[in-house]
Protein backbone atom coordinates (compact mmCIF):
# COMPACT_ATOMS: atom_id res chain seq x y z
CA UNK A 1 0.00 0.00 0.00
CA UNK A 2 2.64 2.38 1.01
CA UNK A 3 5.40 2.84 -1.41
CA UNK A 4 8.37 4.42 0.08
CA UNK A 5 11.92 5.24 -1.65
CA UNK A 6 15.09 6.84 -0.59
CA UNK A 7 16.41 9.74 -2.20
CA UNK A 8 19.54 12.47 -2.11
CA UNK A 9 18.47 15.16 0.34
CA UNK A 10 20.79 18.41 0.42
CA UNK A 11 21.97 18.71 3.67
CA UNK A 12 23.93 21.61 5.91
CA UNK A 13 27.59 20.76 5.70
CA UNK A 14 28.38 20.94 9.38
CA UNK A 15 32.01 21.79 8.84
CA UNK A 16 30.14 25.01 7.18
CA UNK A 17 27.54 25.84 10.01
CA UNK A 18 26.56 24.33 13.48
CA UNK A 19 22.98 23.21 12.87
CA UNK A 20 21.56 24.58 15.75
CA UNK A 21 22.35 28.14 14.41
CA UNK A 22 20.09 26.72 11.20
CA UNK A 23 17.51 24.34 11.71
CA UNK A 24 14.40 25.69 12.62
CA UNK A 25 10.72 24.63 14.27
CA UNK A 26 7.99 23.77 11.87
CA UNK A 27 6.82 26.54 9.59
CA UNK A 28 3.56 26.59 11.32
CA UNK A 29 4.84 26.86 14.73
CA UNK A 30 7.50 29.87 14.04
CA UNK A 31 6.18 32.65 16.18
CA UNK A 32 7.13 36.93 15.03
CA UNK A 33 10.01 36.30 18.13
CA UNK A 34 11.20 32.81 16.59
CA UNK A 35 11.11 34.55 13.16
CA UNK A 36 13.38 37.19 14.28
CA UNK A 37 15.56 34.64 16.66
CA UNK A 38 16.64 32.63 13.83
CA UNK A 39 16.82 35.28 11.54
CA UNK A 40 19.86 36.60 14.13
CA UNK A 41 21.18 32.87 14.64
CA UNK A 42 23.37 32.30 10.86
CA UNK A 43 22.87 34.41 7.80
CA UNK A 44 22.36 30.66 6.83
CA UNK A 45 19.44 29.71 9.01
CA UNK A 46 16.48 28.11 6.96
CA UNK A 47 14.00 30.70 8.05
CA UNK A 48 14.97 33.03 5.00
CA UNK A 49 13.36 29.78 2.58
CA UNK A 50 11.01 28.22 5.49
CA UNK A 51 9.21 31.65 6.43
CA UNK A 52 10.82 34.59 4.82
CA UNK A 53 9.87 38.20 6.07
CA UNK A 54 8.07 40.43 3.87
CA UNK A 55 9.26 43.48 2.46
CA UNK A 56 8.04 46.89 1.61
CA UNK A 57 7.15 46.90 -2.26
CA UNK A 58 6.90 42.82 -2.69
CA UNK A 59 5.37 42.38 -5.24
CA UNK A 60 2.28 38.93 -5.65
CA UNK A 61 4.86 37.33 -8.37
CA UNK A 62 2.26 34.41 -8.23
CA UNK A 63 3.48 31.17 -10.40
CA UNK A 64 0.63 30.44 -12.76
CA UNK A 65 -0.41 26.90 -11.82
CA UNK A 66 -0.83 25.88 -15.48
CA UNK A 67 2.54 27.43 -17.46
CA UNK A 68 5.14 27.21 -14.24
CA UNK A 69 5.72 31.05 -15.67
CA UNK A 70 4.96 34.20 -13.38
CA UNK A 71 1.44 36.22 -13.15
CA UNK A 72 0.92 38.38 -15.53
CA UNK A 73 1.20 41.43 -12.90
CA UNK A 74 4.39 40.41 -11.66
CA UNK A 75 7.25 38.77 -14.43
CA UNK A 76 9.93 36.35 -13.24
CA UNK A 77 12.45 38.65 -13.35
CA UNK A 78 11.04 41.51 -11.45
CA UNK A 79 9.18 39.97 -9.02
CA UNK A 80 11.03 40.03 -5.74
CA UNK A 81 8.97 38.70 -2.68
CA UNK A 82 9.07 35.88 -0.17
CA UNK A 83 9.17 33.13 -2.30
CA UNK A 84 11.81 34.34 -5.21
CA UNK A 85 13.86 35.54 -1.92
CA UNK A 86 13.69 32.17 -0.75
CA UNK A 87 14.56 30.40 -3.92
CA UNK A 88 17.45 32.42 -4.33
CA UNK A 89 18.50 31.48 -0.99
CA UNK A 90 18.60 27.82 -1.81
CA UNK A 91 20.24 28.47 -5.08
CA UNK A 92 23.09 30.24 -3.51
CA UNK A 93 23.77 27.72 -0.50
CA UNK A 94 23.58 25.27 -3.15
CA UNK A 95 25.93 26.79 -5.24
CA UNK A 96 28.06 27.69 -2.20
CA UNK A 97 28.59 24.32 -1.11
CA UNK A 98 26.29 25.24 2.28
CA UNK A 99 23.86 22.54 1.17
CA UNK A 100 25.28 19.62 0.05
CA UNK A 101 23.85 16.95 -1.55
CA UNK A 102 24.17 12.75 -0.31
CA UNK A 103 25.92 11.04 -2.95
CA UNK A 104 23.44 8.24 -3.03
CA UNK A 105 19.63 7.18 -2.53
CA UNK A 106 19.80 7.36 1.45
CA UNK A 107 17.14 6.91 4.35
CA UNK A 108 17.70 8.58 7.13
CA UNK A 109 16.85 7.18 10.83
CA UNK A 110 15.72 10.27 12.75
CA UNK A 111 15.45 9.83 16.57
CA UNK A 112 14.36 12.80 19.53
CA UNK A 113 15.23 12.77 22.91
CA UNK A 114 13.07 14.71 25.26
CA UNK A 115 10.99 15.55 28.39
CA UNK A 116 7.45 15.67 28.00
CA UNK A 117 5.89 18.95 28.97
CA UNK A 118 4.63 18.68 32.17
CA UNK A 119 6.04 15.50 33.44
CA UNK A 120 9.70 14.13 34.37
CA UNK A 121 9.34 11.20 32.03
CA UNK A 122 12.26 11.28 29.56
CA UNK A 123 11.49 9.27 26.25
CA UNK A 124 13.12 8.29 22.53
CA UNK A 125 10.56 8.88 19.47
CA UNK A 126 12.21 6.61 16.49
CA UNK A 127 11.48 7.05 13.02
CA UNK A 128 12.66 7.37 9.67
CA UNK A 129 12.63 9.99 6.57
CA UNK A 130 11.99 8.86 3.39
CA UNK A 131 10.17 9.83 -0.01
CA UNK A 132 6.63 8.54 -0.03
CA UNK A 133 4.35 8.58 -3.21
CA UNK A 134 1.58 11.22 -2.81
CA UNK A 135 -1.68 9.14 -3.09
CA UNK A 136 -5.29 10.82 -3.49
CA UNK A 137 -7.20 9.88 -0.20
CA UNK A 138 -9.23 8.16 -2.41
CA UNK A 139 -6.75 5.92 -2.81
CA UNK A 140 -7.46 4.35 0.62
CA UNK A 141 -3.32 4.79 1.15
CA UNK A 142 -2.99 8.26 3.13
CA UNK A 143 -5.61 9.16 5.54
CA UNK A 144 -5.96 12.33 7.51
CA UNK A 145 -7.27 13.18 10.69
CA UNK A 146 -8.27 16.87 9.95
CA UNK A 147 -9.78 19.33 7.81
CA UNK A 148 -7.32 22.02 6.23
CA UNK A 149 -7.25 25.56 5.55
CA UNK A 150 -7.24 27.84 2.19
CA UNK A 151 -4.32 30.13 3.24
CA UNK A 152 -1.62 27.91 4.39
CA UNK A 153 -2.00 25.95 1.39
CA UNK A 154 -1.72 28.73 -0.63
CA UNK A 155 1.22 30.30 0.92
CA UNK A 156 2.97 26.83 0.84
CA UNK A 157 2.30 25.98 -2.90
CA UNK A 158 3.63 29.08 -3.53
CA UNK A 159 7.04 28.85 -1.98
CA UNK A 160 6.89 24.35 -3.55
CA UNK A 161 6.31 26.61 -6.60
CA UNK A 162 9.25 28.73 -6.50
CA UNK A 163 11.60 26.82 -4.74
CA UNK A 164 10.51 23.15 -6.09
CA UNK A 165 11.83 22.26 -2.86
CA UNK A 166 10.64 20.47 0.43
CA UNK A 167 12.31 21.53 3.64
CA UNK A 168 9.77 20.75 6.24
CA UNK A 169 8.79 16.99 7.11
CA UNK A 170 5.35 15.59 6.73
CA UNK A 171 4.88 13.41 10.07
CA UNK A 172 3.42 9.88 8.90
CA UNK A 173 2.19 7.04 11.07
CA UNK A 174 1.91 3.92 10.31
CA UNK A 175 0.22 0.37 12.68
CA UNK A 176 3.57 -2.03 13.24
CA UNK A 177 2.05 -3.35 16.34
CA UNK A 178 5.22 -6.25 16.25
CA UNK A 179 7.92 -3.27 16.61
CA UNK A 180 9.98 -4.96 13.91
CA UNK A 181 10.84 -1.81 11.64
CA UNK A 182 11.61 -0.42 15.04
CA UNK A 183 13.38 -2.92 16.24
CA UNK A 184 15.77 -2.98 11.98
CA UNK A 185 15.81 1.08 12.40
CA UNK A 186 17.06 0.76 16.32
CA UNK A 187 20.06 -2.33 15.50
CA UNK A 188 20.93 0.24 12.37
CA UNK A 189 21.65 3.28 14.81
CA UNK A 190 23.49 1.33 17.09
CA UNK A 191 26.53 0.87 14.60
CA UNK A 192 26.47 3.99 13.21
CA UNK A 193 27.75 7.38 14.85
CA UNK A 194 24.87 10.22 14.33
CA UNK A 195 24.59 13.67 13.76
CA UNK A 196 22.77 15.36 15.97
CA UNK A 197 22.03 18.64 17.81
CA UNK A 198 20.02 20.18 20.76
CA UNK A 199 17.18 22.60 19.99
CA UNK A 200 15.51 25.17 22.06
CA UNK A 201 13.12 23.21 23.57
CA UNK A 202 15.74 20.57 25.00
CA UNK A 203 15.27 18.37 22.39
CA UNK A 204 18.00 16.31 20.91
CA UNK A 205 17.91 15.20 17.28
CA UNK A 206 19.85 12.32 16.01
CA UNK A 207 20.10 11.48 12.51
CA UNK A 208 21.22 8.98 10.93
CA UNK A 209 21.74 8.63 7.03
CA UNK A 210 21.51 4.67 5.66
CA UNK A 211 22.66 4.14 2.37
CA UNK A 212 22.68 0.46 2.30
CA UNK A 213 20.43 -0.86 -0.29
CA UNK A 214 19.45 -4.21 1.42
CA UNK A 215 18.50 -2.04 4.55
CA UNK A 216 16.31 0.00 2.72
CA UNK A 217 14.69 -2.59 0.49
CA UNK A 218 13.97 -4.65 3.65
CA UNK A 219 12.08 -1.36 5.02
CA UNK A 220 10.64 -0.82 1.89
CA UNK A 221 9.17 -4.31 1.81
CA UNK A 222 7.60 -3.98 5.55
CA UNK A 223 5.94 -0.47 4.82
CA UNK A 224 4.36 -1.35 1.35
CA UNK A 225 1.17 -3.41 3.32
CA UNK A 226 0.83 -0.49 5.69
CA UNK A 227 -1.52 2.61 5.56
CA UNK A 228 -0.40 5.76 6.64
CA UNK A 229 -2.37 8.59 8.57
CA UNK A 230 -0.79 12.27 8.78
CA UNK A 231 0.02 12.60 11.99
CA UNK A 232 1.12 16.61 11.16
CA UNK A 233 1.37 18.31 8.09
CA UNK A 234 -1.92 17.88 6.52
CA UNK A 235 -1.58 21.45 4.92
CA UNK A 236 2.01 20.41 3.40
CA UNK A 237 0.24 17.00 2.28
CA UNK A 238 -2.42 18.54 0.78
CA UNK A 239 0.16 20.87 -1.04
CA UNK A 240 1.94 18.26 -2.38
CA UNK A 241 -0.91 16.51 -3.67
CA UNK A 242 -1.99 20.22 -5.84
CA UNK A 243 1.91 20.38 -6.58
CA UNK A 244 1.94 16.94 -8.23
CA UNK A 245 -1.46 17.60 -10.26
CA UNK A 246 -0.27 21.04 -11.57
CA UNK A 247 2.80 19.07 -12.98
CA UNK A 248 1.24 16.41 -14.23
CA UNK A 249 -1.01 18.92 -16.38
CA UNK A 250 2.29 20.46 -17.43
CA UNK A 251 3.78 17.19 -18.35
CA UNK A 252 0.21 16.29 -20.22
CA UNK A 253 0.62 19.68 -22.30
CA UNK A 254 3.94 18.78 -22.89
CA UNK A 255 2.87 15.41 -24.53
CA UNK A 256 0.40 17.55 -26.90
CA UNK A 257 -2.49 15.70 -24.79
CA UNK A 258 -5.16 18.58 -23.51
CA UNK A 259 -6.56 18.30 -19.29
CA UNK A 260 -9.81 20.22 -18.60
CA UNK A 261 -7.90 20.93 -15.18
CA UNK A 262 -5.14 19.31 -12.53
CA UNK A 263 -7.46 17.12 -11.05
CA UNK A 264 -7.98 14.76 -14.27
CA UNK A 265 -4.47 14.97 -15.43
CA UNK A 266 -2.85 11.24 -15.58
CA UNK A 267 -0.63 10.05 -13.89
CA UNK A 268 1.95 10.25 -16.78
CA UNK A 269 5.47 9.03 -15.44
CA UNK A 270 4.94 7.60 -12.37
CA UNK A 271 8.55 7.68 -11.36
CA UNK A 272 8.96 11.95 -11.75
CA UNK A 273 10.11 13.77 -8.85
CA UNK A 274 6.75 15.97 -8.30
CA UNK A 275 4.96 12.97 -7.68
CA UNK A 276 6.89 12.34 -4.10
CA UNK A 277 6.94 14.16 -0.84
CA UNK A 278 9.55 13.65 1.95
CA UNK A 279 7.98 12.00 5.35
CA UNK A 280 9.29 10.89 8.10
CA UNK A 281 7.57 7.84 9.09
CA UNK A 282 6.59 6.90 12.99
CA UNK A 283 5.31 3.53 14.45
CA UNK A 284 1.52 4.22 16.33
CA UNK A 285 2.93 1.76 18.80
CA UNK A 286 6.25 3.86 19.59
CA UNK A 287 7.08 3.65 23.19
CA UNK A 288 7.99 7.63 22.51
CA UNK A 289 4.95 8.89 20.50
CA UNK A 290 3.45 11.79 22.80
CA UNK A 291 0.28 13.41 22.15
CA UNK A 292 -0.46 16.55 24.09
CA UNK A 293 -3.47 17.85 24.37
CA UNK A 294 -4.44 21.91 23.49
CA UNK A 295 -6.25 23.61 25.71
CA UNK A 296 -9.38 26.22 24.95
CA UNK A 297 -9.67 29.98 25.88
CA UNK A 298 -13.61 31.55 26.30
CA UNK A 299 -12.68 35.26 25.31
CA UNK A 300 -14.85 38.07 24.29
CA UNK A 301 -18.75 36.44 25.10
CA UNK A 302 -21.15 39.29 25.62
CA UNK A 303 -22.89 38.97 28.52
CA UNK A 304 -20.76 35.82 29.94
CA UNK A 305 -22.09 34.33 33.24
CA UNK A 306 -20.47 31.30 34.60
CA UNK A 307 -23.52 30.39 37.26
CA UNK A 308 -25.66 30.53 34.11
CA UNK A 309 -23.27 28.12 31.82
CA UNK A 310 -23.34 25.81 34.55
CA UNK A 311 -26.94 26.03 34.85
CA UNK A 312 -27.09 25.45 31.11
CA UNK A 313 -25.19 22.26 31.14
CA UNK A 314 -26.73 20.48 34.09
CA UNK A 315 -28.24 18.30 31.83
CA UNK A 316 -25.54 17.15 30.37
CA UNK A 317 -22.81 17.44 32.98
CA UNK A 318 -22.03 16.65 36.62
CA UNK A 319 -20.07 19.49 38.23
CA UNK A 320 -17.40 18.85 41.19
CA UNK A 321 -15.67 22.48 42.33
CA UNK A 322 -12.13 22.55 44.23
CA UNK A 323 -12.70 25.98 45.85
CA UNK A 324 -9.87 27.89 47.55
CA UNK A 325 -9.53 31.68 49.13
CA UNK A 326 -5.78 32.30 49.77
CA UNK A 327 -2.56 31.04 48.02
CA UNK A 328 -1.93 28.50 50.13
CA UNK A 329 -5.54 26.65 49.55
CA UNK A 330 -5.05 27.22 45.57
CA UNK A 331 -1.99 24.66 45.70
CA UNK A 332 -4.47 22.41 47.47
CA UNK A 333 -7.05 22.69 45.49
CA UNK A 334 -5.18 22.74 42.06
CA UNK A 335 -3.46 19.46 42.95
CA UNK A 336 -6.39 18.17 43.89
CA UNK A 337 -8.23 18.81 40.86
CA UNK A 338 -5.27 17.75 38.51
CA UNK A 339 -5.36 14.31 40.86
CA UNK A 340 -9.12 13.81 39.90
CA UNK A 341 -9.25 15.61 36.30
CA UNK A 342 -6.40 12.62 35.72
CA UNK A 343 -7.66 10.18 36.93
CA UNK A 344 -10.40 7.66 35.67
CA UNK A 345 -13.19 8.88 37.70
CA UNK A 346 -14.65 5.77 37.38
CA UNK A 347 -14.68 5.44 33.54
CA UNK A 348 -16.38 8.68 33.23
CA UNK A 349 -15.07 11.36 31.08
CA UNK A 350 -14.82 15.16 31.66
CA UNK A 351 -13.51 18.55 30.88
CA UNK A 352 -11.96 20.65 33.58
CA UNK A 353 -12.94 24.04 33.38
CA UNK A 354 -11.24 27.42 35.41
CA UNK A 355 -13.55 30.77 35.82
CA UNK A 356 -11.84 32.55 37.76
CA UNK A 357 -14.33 34.38 40.07
CA UNK A 358 -17.18 32.04 39.88
CA UNK A 359 -20.18 34.47 40.80
CA UNK A 360 -20.56 32.31 44.49
CA UNK A 361 -18.45 33.98 46.42
CA UNK A 362 -15.12 31.74 45.88
CA UNK A 363 -12.44 31.05 43.05
CA UNK A 364 -12.68 27.29 42.04
CA UNK A 365 -11.51 25.05 39.53
CA UNK A 366 -13.87 22.59 38.49
CA UNK A 367 -14.51 18.96 36.55
CA UNK A 368 -17.09 18.58 34.61
CA UNK A 369 -18.16 14.79 34.36
CA UNK A 370 -20.27 13.44 31.74
CA UNK A 371 -23.80 12.19 32.99
CA UNK A 372 -24.15 8.58 33.40
CA UNK A 373 -28.09 8.80 31.29
CA UNK A 374 -26.66 10.83 28.38
CA UNK A 375 -27.38 8.76 25.11
CA UNK A 376 -24.35 10.69 22.65
CA UNK A 377 -25.56 8.82 19.73
CA UNK A 378 -28.89 10.64 20.12
CA UNK A 379 -27.55 13.63 21.19
CA UNK A 380 -24.91 13.71 18.33
CA UNK A 381 -26.25 11.74 15.49
CA UNK A 382 -24.26 12.88 12.86
CA UNK A 383 -21.12 12.05 14.37
CA UNK A 384 -19.36 8.28 13.90
CA UNK A 385 -18.90 6.34 17.51
CA UNK A 386 -14.98 6.78 17.66
CA UNK A 387 -15.60 10.88 17.11
CA UNK A 388 -18.18 10.93 20.08
CA UNK A 389 -15.66 9.49 22.04
CA UNK A 390 -13.34 12.42 22.45
CA UNK A 391 -13.34 14.99 25.14
CA UNK A 392 -12.67 17.56 22.68
CA UNK A 393 -16.09 16.47 20.73
CA UNK A 394 -18.06 17.16 24.13
CA UNK A 395 -16.27 20.15 25.15
CA UNK A 396 -17.08 21.85 21.15
CA UNK A 397 -20.72 20.00 20.80
CA UNK A 398 -21.96 19.80 24.02
CA UNK A 399 -20.17 22.30 26.49
CA UNK A 400 -19.52 25.64 24.09
CA UNK A 401 -22.39 25.22 21.86
CA UNK A 402 -25.48 24.12 24.02
CA UNK A 403 -24.13 26.14 27.49
CA UNK A 404 -22.27 29.11 25.61
CA UNK A 405 -24.32 29.29 22.11
CA UNK A 406 -20.53 28.55 20.13
CA UNK A 407 -21.50 27.26 17.16
CA UNK A 408 -19.08 25.74 14.97
CA UNK A 409 -18.77 28.51 12.86
CA UNK A 410 -17.33 30.73 15.77
CA UNK A 411 -14.96 28.33 16.45
CA UNK A 412 -13.59 27.92 13.10
CA UNK A 413 -13.31 31.82 13.33
CA UNK A 414 -11.59 32.18 16.31
CA UNK A 415 -14.20 34.95 17.45
CA UNK A 416 -14.47 33.55 21.46
CA UNK A 417 -12.07 30.74 21.44
CA UNK A 418 -8.14 30.66 21.69
CA UNK A 419 -5.86 27.50 22.56
CA UNK A 420 -3.31 27.35 24.89
CA UNK A 421 -1.12 24.15 25.23
CA UNK A 422 -0.15 24.29 28.90
CA UNK A 423 -2.78 24.04 31.38
CA UNK A 424 -0.84 26.66 33.51
CA UNK A 425 -0.60 29.54 31.05
CA UNK A 426 -4.47 28.91 29.99
CA UNK A 427 -5.58 29.17 33.83
CA UNK A 428 -3.16 32.15 34.13
CA UNK A 429 -4.97 33.79 30.88
CA UNK A 430 -7.93 34.07 32.83
CA UNK A 431 -6.12 35.40 36.02
CA UNK A 432 -4.79 37.88 34.21
CA UNK A 433 -8.52 38.93 32.83
CA UNK A 434 -7.59 37.78 29.36
CA UNK A 435 -10.14 35.44 29.13
CA UNK A 436 -12.98 34.76 30.60
CA UNK A 437 -12.99 30.65 31.33
CA UNK A 438 -10.25 27.92 30.45
CA UNK A 439 -11.48 24.46 29.05
CA UNK A 440 -8.85 21.67 30.12
CA UNK A 441 -8.39 18.50 27.89
CA UNK A 442 -6.90 15.42 28.49
CA UNK A 443 -4.92 14.10 25.24
CA UNK A 444 -6.48 11.79 22.49
CA UNK A 445 -5.25 8.71 22.36
CA UNK A 446 -3.25 7.80 19.45
CA UNK A 447 -5.65 4.94 18.69
CA UNK A 448 -8.59 7.74 18.73
CA UNK A 449 -6.43 9.20 15.55
CA UNK A 450 -6.02 6.40 13.78
CA UNK A 451 -9.41 4.77 14.17
CA UNK A 452 -11.23 7.55 13.07
CA UNK A 453 -9.05 8.51 10.36
CA UNK A 454 -9.29 4.99 8.53
CA UNK A 455 -12.96 5.18 9.52
CA UNK A 456 -12.81 8.36 6.88
CA UNK A 457 -13.79 10.70 9.70
CA UNK A 458 -11.84 13.73 11.20
CA UNK A 459 -11.11 15.43 14.17
CA UNK A 460 -11.55 18.53 15.42
CA UNK A 461 -9.11 21.43 14.70
CA UNK A 462 -6.38 21.53 17.23
CA UNK A 463 -7.58 18.28 18.86
CA UNK A 464 -3.93 16.75 18.72
CA UNK A 465 -0.62 18.59 19.44
CA UNK A 466 2.19 15.16 18.26
CA UNK A 467 5.76 16.43 20.54
CA UNK A 468 8.07 17.18 20.04
CA UNK A 469 7.55 18.75 16.33
CA UNK A 470 10.07 17.59 13.82
CA UNK A 471 12.65 19.90 12.58
CA UNK A 472 13.01 21.62 9.23
CA UNK A 473 16.15 21.43 7.31
CA UNK A 474 17.33 18.04 8.89
CA UNK A 475 16.78 17.09 5.15
CA UNK A 476 15.94 18.64 1.72
CA UNK A 477 14.03 17.12 -0.83
CA UNK A 478 14.44 19.74 -4.44
CA UNK A 479 12.14 18.08 -7.09
CA UNK A 480 14.67 18.61 -9.68
CA UNK A 481 17.48 17.77 -8.70
CA UNK A 482 17.18 14.23 -8.21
Amino acid sequence: MAEIYPFRAYRYDTNRVALKDVLTQPYDKITPEMQERYYTASPYNLIAIEKGKTAPGDTPGAVSASTGSASSNASAVSANNVYTRAAAKLEEWIAAKILVQDGAPTIYIYAQDYLVPGMQTRRTRIGFIALGRVEDYSAGVVFPHERTLSAPKADRIELLRHTRAQTGQLFMLYDDASRKIEHWLEEIARTKQPIEMRDEFDVLHRLWPVSDADAIGRIGSAMAALKLVIADGHHRYETALNFRNENRVKAAAKGGKSEPDSSSAPAGDKNAAYEFAMMTFINTHSKGLTILPTHRLVRNLEGFDFEQFRKGVASYFDWYSYPFRDAEERAASYAEFRRDFEGSNHGRRGVGVYSGMANVGANAFYLFLLRRDVDLEQLLPDLSEGQRGLDVVLLHRVMLEKGLGITAEAVEAEKFISYEREMEKAIAAVDRGEAQMACLLKPVRVEQVTEIALGGGVLPQKSTDFYPKLLSGETIYTIERQ
